[in-house]
Order: structure tokens, then C-alpha cells, then sequence
């Protein structure tokens, strides 16, 4: 965020992690009439269909939102937003920021308005149409959904930078380089020279561009829904603009207090760990893969000390590739696996064919898994976010060294905030969240990047919250089995309290497969 999760990666991200969300495609269409049977016969034209629509005093227009990587669409109401980039400068250049509404199917839509939080940081949240309209069908029978590129996204000035001839590629798993990174850095800043200025495209602005939307569409109170990163915007937006929030769901939660990239290592393999548990837990699994965390840090020290090119086949074009894989691209690739319940089921069985010699499983899956990361590769946004609000409290973590992400986060994190420029953060950006606002968090129970003891975090300061945890999932969980429904009841009646989540005691850990025929009977 092959396989659900996959469609997900622009929804749940968190520094380019998958998310979980169930998808389907809403593509509307209008076929001609057919021809009168007679000339004495005639067949009533429907009226067209408006093609601009005033909300507030914003006029819309038709549009289809593009699925990436797809010939298929949605069909929305769109417009331009111009804002200042420099809010504190009147002379400031201004930038057009992406929006789109997603229109409830009822003659008049409820007052109240469903806005959309992307993850990331670094997604485009109209790219993520036809997942969002599938999730929240139920909801769009009364309300609209805005999506709003985040300043620095998509279609709203995106920070997007190609890499040069000199820089790492997607395929490029050569060992850390700290003055490479920087170089890269520094390479993307030239790139964006002419059109943006990095140190504007923070959450704190992108806050104030949401508050002015919602006032230009006429001032609907907002039902939050963030994922991963989006949990940081909507948590920041309540801080700043409470009396503009209605409700709030926030899935796989950023707590305020965190800087991103602090603890993944931890999380990473403390998710690891409870998944392989389940392995050697089940007398099938244990007998054909032993213990499958011993044979991963077998595979890592055998990397470690002897990095070596492999050959696998593309499991999209069947072209035989050639990759340097090293302790750092398994790491990579693990933590791929490991933010969907589907792929991390596959994991036992594909680190084990990687030691025995056969890295197909493993990497064929890993690249399509990556092919939806490419919007996050080289993206200035991302570094705007992470350098403006979160590197100057990553402390060095020895402890993290000999995990399987290592300390590689905070040190690429490092590399690049040290050239890249740096925009204000508030004094009260990293306090808490404190509100009696209805508060409703879901939590994976293995989710490697944000645990549900991140939610148990931000529900401390909330009155009227709760905290639901999924079993057997993992990251971005929006849409596993009954969610969308909870989501819906909550929107509707916005009392985490009396919401009755007896649905969740249905799911189960997808089975961990035995070979790739699938999991034993």
C-alpha cells in the first residue's frame, strides 16, 4: 500500500508502507439511444447532464479521476484552488491545489461533509478515488467526500523529482551512501527551483489550505478520515480549526508526539516476530520452515557478509533481472511483506527459498508490491514534512543496529534533512491531541509501522474515543471485513461508546501458506 493490499499504497502509507484497503471501480459510462422504429415514432432525449455544479462559492466541474497504472476512472466534480505558497508573503507566487468531490447520490446531501486524508507523506489523495468510493459507498448515500491533494501532491504543485544519472533508482539496492542521499537531495531541490519553495509544503500550511476550502464550499462541518500520515493532518487540522469537525476516524495513527521514523526498526520487528510466532505456534509450519525469524537473521548475516548480485523474473514482463541484494534491500523487501496480512502470510515460505537459494518469491513480489511506491520515490513533499517537523528529534538508536532495519531510517533521514530546507513547526505541533470531539481509531494487531499502541496513545487524551483493534491485520484497515460498516454507523451517530463492534470477532489471521499452492486445510 497481486493481493488487495496492493491497490491500498496510496491510502495508508507511511514513508512509502502499504496499506490494507479492499478495492472496487465505479465507472460511470452513457451509452447512445438506439434509433426510433419508425418515422411516425419518437424517443424522448434525456436532458444532458449539468456539467459545473456551484457549492458555495465554488463552482465544480465534471470530471473522471484517473486510476494510476490503469485505463479506468472515477467520476467526480473537480476544480482548482489557488493558494499563496508563502501565506506570510501577499507577493508570494501562488500554486493551484487539486480537489475533487466525490457526490453523494442523495437529492440533497447531508450538511455535514466527509473529507479524505491520504498517507504518505507524499500521496495524492485523487489518485486514490476508486478505492475511497468503493470504501465509503454506504456513506456516499447521504454525504459528499472531498479529496484534496495535499500541497506538494499530484495535481496540486506536486514536489515530484526524477532521478539523475548519478542517483539510486528504485532497483538500485547498493549499500548506504549517505553523500549519494545527500547529492539526490540536493539534485531534487535544483529541480524544483523554479517552481516551489520546499519549506512551504509542511502539514501546518496544508492545514490552513483545508480550512479555506471548506469555507469556499460553504462551510460544512468535516467528518475526518485520515490513514497513517493523514492521522497526523486530521489531528493537526482539529488542533488548529476544532469548531470546523464534526467527527473523526483515524486508521493506523501517527500520534502527535512521534517523529516519524523514530522507531520503525522496533515496530518492524516487533511485528515480524508475533507474525512468525503464529508459525512456529502451528505444528505444519514449524516442521516445514523451523523458525522462520532464526532463518531470517541466518539470511541477513549471510548478506551482511556477502552481498551478491541475483537473477529472478519479472513476474509482470517475465524479463529475467539482475539485483544487488544486500542486508539492506532484504530489509526493504520484508517490510513490503509485512504491512499486508496476505503478503506477510507468504513470508515463512519465501525468506525460505531465499535461503536455500531460490530469491524469486521473495523479489518477484517485492517488485510488484513497489510498482504503487513510485509516486513516493523522489518526493519533496515527503522530505518537507519529515525534515520541517520531525529530524531534529531523532536521536541515534544503537539499540536499533542489529535489527533488521537497522539504522538505516534515521540515517538516510539524516542525510537528507541536512541539505534539504526547513520550514517553521509550531511550539505546540508535537503536544498531544486533547478533545471531547467523538474519536473513533482502528489499529492492525501486526501493523509494522504504526502499532496499536499508538492508538492506545492518542485515545489517552480523548474523553469521548475508542480504540478498535483488528486481528490478524496490519496496516491501513479501513476496509478489512466489517469496517466499512462501523465507519459508517459511527459517521451516522457519532458515539464510539454505544457503537457496536461485535462484527470485528469474525476475523482471522490469513493463513500462513505452507508452499504456494496455500496454507494447510
Amino acid at each position: 500500500m497481486a493481493l488487495k493490499g496492493r491497490t491500498a499504497i496510496r491510502i495508508g502509507a507511511v514513508l512509502a508502507g502499504l496499506g490494507a484497503l479492499a478495492w472496487n471501480q465505479f465507472h460511470h459510462g452513457e451509452q447512445a439511444a438506439p434509433p426510433a422504429a419508425s418515422a411516425a415514432v419518437t424517443k424522448a432525449v434525456p436532458p444532458a447532464k449539468p456539467q459545473t455544479w456551484t457549492l458555495g462559492s465554488l463552482t465544480l466541474t465534471a470530471c473522471d479521476l484517473a486510476q494510476p497504472n490503469s485505463g479506468l476512472s472515477t467520476a467526480a466534480w473537480c476544480a482548482d484552488f489557488p493558494v499563496p505558497e508563502n501565506r506570510a508573503d501577499p507577493h508570494s507566487r501562488t500554486i493551484k491545489l487539486k480537489l475533487a468531490v466525490l457526490r453523494s447520490s442523495a437529492q440533497v446531501a447531508s450538511k455535514d461533509m466527509l473529507a479524505f486524508l491520504v498517507g504518505g507523506p507524499g500521496q495524492a489523495a485523487t489518485d486514490s478515488a476508486s478505492q475511497i468510493a468503493a470504501m465509503l459507498q454506504p456513506l456516499l448515500a447521504h454525504r459528499d467526500v472531498l479529496l484534496l491533494d495535499q500541497r506538494g501532491t499530484g495535481g496540486s504543485n506536486g514536489l515530484t523529482c526524477k532521478d539523475s544519472a548519478d542517483t539510486a533508482g528504485p532497483d538500485d539496492d547498493s549499500t548506504f551512501n549517505a553523500a549519494k542521499m545527500r547529492n539526490a537531495a540536493a539534485e531534487c531541490l535544483k529541480q524544483l527551483s523554479d517552481r516551489a519553495d520546499p519549506r512551504y509544503y509542511t502539514t501546518t500550511i496544508a492545514t490552513q489550505d483545508l480550512e479555506d476550502v471548506r469555507k469556499s464550499i460553504g462551510s460544512p462541518q468535516f467528518d475526518l478520515l485520515g490513514v497513517s500520515y493523514g492521522t497526523r493532518m486530521a489531528q493537526q487540522y482539529l488542533m488548529r480549526y476544532p469548531d470546523a469537525v464534526r467527527s473523526m476516524v483515524l486508521d493506523s495513527t501517527v500520534p502527535n508526539s512521534l517523529a516519524l521514523g523514530e522507531d520503525f526498526a522496533r515496530n518492524l520487528d516487533d511485528a515480524l516476530k508475533a507474525q512468525f510466532a503464529r508459525c512456529t505456534a502451528e505444528p505444519a509450519c514449524k516442521k516445514q520452515f523451523g523458525d522462520p525469524d532464526q532463518t531470517l537473521y541466518q539470511l541477513r548475516d549471510a548478506l551482511r557478509a556477502n552481498p551478491h548480485e541475483v537473477s529472478f523474473r519479472d513476474p509482470q514482463s517475465y524479463r529475467t533481472v539482475k539485483r544487488v541484494l544486500n542486508e539492506n534491500s532484504l530489509a526493504s523487501v520484508v517490510r513490503m511483506f509485512a504491512y499486508t496480512p496476505a503478503t506477510a502470510a507468504l513470508l515463512p515460505l519465501s525468506i525460505d527459498a531465499a535461503a536455500h537459494g531460490d530469491v524469486g518469491p521473495l523479489l518477484g513480489q517485492a517488485k510488484i508490491l513497489s510498482a504503487d511506491l513510485a509516486e513516493l520515490m523522489g518526493s519533496g513533499m515527503q522530505y518537507s514534512v519529515i525534515c520541517s517537523e520531525d529530524a531534529d528529534l531523532l536521536a541515534p538508536r544503537p539499540q536499533d543496529a542489529d535489527t533488521i532495519l537497522g539504522t538505516h531510517m534515521i540515517d538516510a533521514l539524516g542525510a537528507v534533512c541536512s541539505v534539504w530546507p526547513k520550514g517553521t513547526r509550531p511550539a505546540d505541533f508535537h503536544q498531544p491531541l486533547k478533545t471531547d470531539k467523538p474519536v473513533l481509531l482502528l489499529a492492525g494487531q501486526y501493523d509494522p509501522v504504526t502499532p496499536p499502541r499508538y492508538a492506545e496513545e492518542v485515545a489517552k487524551g480523548l474523553p469521548n474515543a475508542r480504540v478498535l483493534v483488528f486481528k490478524g491485520q496490519a496496516h491501513s484497515v479501513m476496509a478489512v471485513g466489517c469496517a466499512p460498516q462501523l465507519v459508517q454507523h459511527f459517521i451516522e451517530k457519532p458515539d464510539p461508546k454505544t457503537l457496536d463492534a461485535s462484527c470485528l470477532d469474525r476475523l482471522r489471521p490469513t493463513p500462513i501458506f505452507i508452499d504456494f499452492n496455500g496454507a494447510t486445510p
